[in-house]
């Protein structure tokens, strides 16, 4: 369900309009909901799932979910706080089916891997060709990969918190929504994941006269 990123989408204010015209038979109002926050659904989901083409897949399968709940859609909350929901959920499910077939989630697995190589060597490659010097190129590839691991080290509620506060920008209200929990375990969720990547990339950072993240 790829769609064309350079078209105008509407603004949030639209969102439940958009919903009507969609359950009133219009497809291009869905259309329309889908450009606008499918990077947005892509990017949570790769914070879960590390292989591009489950990425994409889980993508697709969580604008079909949401699709066929529309109904269900009250306004109550923002329309892409409910999306997200249906996002987590529809990884999670996938995930859970993953490690259910071992074959299948070693080779997601191996495919992440490979991704990240490819992708390391491309950034160093980049870097080389900018000016910067090998060691300042290392050295920033190193606390890259310090925060990311310490993200996927992170219990799953906290990864998801620290994730839609950090990457996607969202309030605390809206993360309390789109994990259907309190705001107070919401504040502690980011507290403690924020903590926890601090405390294993601080000496990384106080070698190099950096602060804390």
């Amino acid at each position: 369900m790829r769609t064309n990123d350079t078209t105008a989408a509407p603004s949030s204010d639209s969102d439940a309009l958009l919903v009507q015209r969609t359950l009133a038979g219009e497809m291009r109002a869905y259309e329309l909901l889908v450009l606008k926050y499918q990077r947005r659904v892509e990017r949570l989901i790769g914070r879960m799932v590390r292989d591009v083409d489950l990425v994409q897949d889980i993508a697709q399968e969580t604008f079909i979910r949401a699709y066929r709940a529309l109904g269900q859609f009250r306004g109550d909350a923002q329309f892409y706080t409910w999306l997200y929901r249906i996002a987590v959920n529809t990884a999670k499910k996938q995930l859970m089916e993953l490690k259910r077939d071992p074959l299948v989630f070693q080779s997601a697995l191996k495919s992440a891997e490979e991704d990240e190589t490819s992708s390391s060597e491309r950034e160093l490659t980049h870097g080389a060709t900018d000016g910067e010097t090998p060691e300042a190129i290392l050295a920033s590839k190193e606390i890259a990969e310090a925060v990311n691991a310490a993200m996927e080290a992170l219990p799953e509620e906290l990864r998801m918190a620290i994730t839609l506060r950090e990457i996607e920008g969202m309030s605390y209200e809206e993360i309390a929504q789109a994990l259907d929990c309190p705001i107070g375990t919401v504040r502690s969720r980011i507290f403690r994941a924020r903590e926890a990547i601090s405390a294993r990339i601080k000496p990384m950072l106080d070698r190099q006269g950096g602060k804390r993240w």
